[in-house]
């Protein structure tokens, strides 16, 4: 019996990306259910929708809970054996489901999946939100293979493999329902942003793959709902970052990285400073001030790590700002990058 499928597009003020966008999406996703779960949206989605495309399934949510909270209320109230969730500025290609799902098939412990993400403002190059699939340093710094920090590569077929990640992006999601529901879901304290690390890190720690296909593609324009020079993508992106170390690396190595990862955020502000954008440095400090407050919650809720997903262990900041390594082959060290033993 072939496994059910079902297409998940959280939206929240997307109606210009629907219209654009959700035509190739049913055109190239035929036999799949098609899910818009409409995150309390004010641009008037729901009825466009129901008027253009009364045949795709359409869920409400009462208010806006962001990407988190938003999917783990829509995933409650879908029945289905793989889950795709897909951003609403997504271009689809054609034969961008199966692939994907042939390869999730043969391994039960494969819980994520993405495809290659192209960019849309530049087809022939990988986008930043997840390019050729996520990796992290032991300092939280995430990278890609394909885009390091804001150098993109072009797609020269160099990723057009099936390869296992540490991360896979939150922008084209393809998830095992199972694996999602086992491991609760999203953590929704994230709200937007690094939600999508922080639980392929947890699924890595309960023994599951998360992987890359790169026989799919798909374009995606970014910074649909928080474009990257609004302050509060910044905040969001420098709270969530400690929340998710504080959460998943072990007791022992807790401390000493969050405390580095202050000074560095502390150096990053800085050159905020130097460009004028006092109100980013303001959504740092605000991060910084929000993660104190969230500690004790964090430290009580927070489980033992008993297994350690593997990490770069390496800084992809030194190596690319100080040695002027911009491309992902040129990373030292990047076949074996492993959790060391102590």
């Amino acid at each position: 019996m072939a496994s059910s499928v079902a297409i998940v597009i959280l939206n929240y003020n997307g109606r210009h990306y629907l219209e654009k966008f959700l035509p190739n999406i049913i055109r190239y996703s035929q036999g799949y259910d098609i899910w818009v779960a409409d995150n309390a949206s004010t641009d008037q989605s729901i009825e466009w929708l129901n008027e253009h495309y009364p045949e795709l399934k359409t869920l409400l949510i009462s208010e806006n809970k962001g990407y988190a909270g938003g999917y783990n209320e829509a995933l409650k109230r879908i029945s289905s054996d793989y889950y795709i969730l897909l951003n609403s500025d997504i271009e689809v290609t054609e034969n961008w489901i199966e692939p994907v799902i042939s390869f999730m098939d043969s391994d039960t412990k494969i819980a994520a999946c993405q495809p290659k993400i192209r960019a849309f403002d530049l087809p022939t190059h990988f986008e930043y939100a997840g390019a050729a699939g996520g990796y992290m340093d032991y300092l939280g710094y995430p990278f890609c293979r394909g885009r390091i920090f804001d150098t993109r590569e072009e797609d020269l077929g160099q990723y057009d493999d099936e390869k296992d990640v540490f991360w896979a992006t939150g922008a084209c999601l393809f998830v095992r329902a199972s694996a999602f529901h086992q491991a609760k879901g999203f953590d929704e304290s994230f709200f937007a942003h690094m939600e999508e690390i922080d639980l392929c890190w947890r699924l890595l720690n309960m023994k599951y793959r998360i992987t890359y296909c790169g026989k799919s593609v798909v374009y995606h324009v970014g910074g649909g709902t928080l474009h990257k020079s609004n302050p509060r993508k910044t905040f969001l992106n420098y709270r969530n970052n400690l929340i998710m170390l504080f959460k998943n690396l072990p007791k022992g190595r807790r401390w000493k990285t969050v405390l580095i990862r202050l000074v560095l955020d502390g150096i990053s502000s800085v050159r905020f400073m130097a460009t004028g954008a006092w109100p980013d440095v303001i959504a740092i400090i605000k991060a910084h001030f929000a993660f104190y407050a969230m500690i004790p919650s964090l430290t009580k809720n927070t489980r033992r790590t008993t297994y350690r997903a593997p990490l770069y262990y390496r800084s992809v900041v030194w190596e690319y700002f100080v040695l002027g390594k911009h491309r992902f082959n040129q990373l030292t060290g990047i076949k074996s990058a492993t959790t060391p033993k102590s």
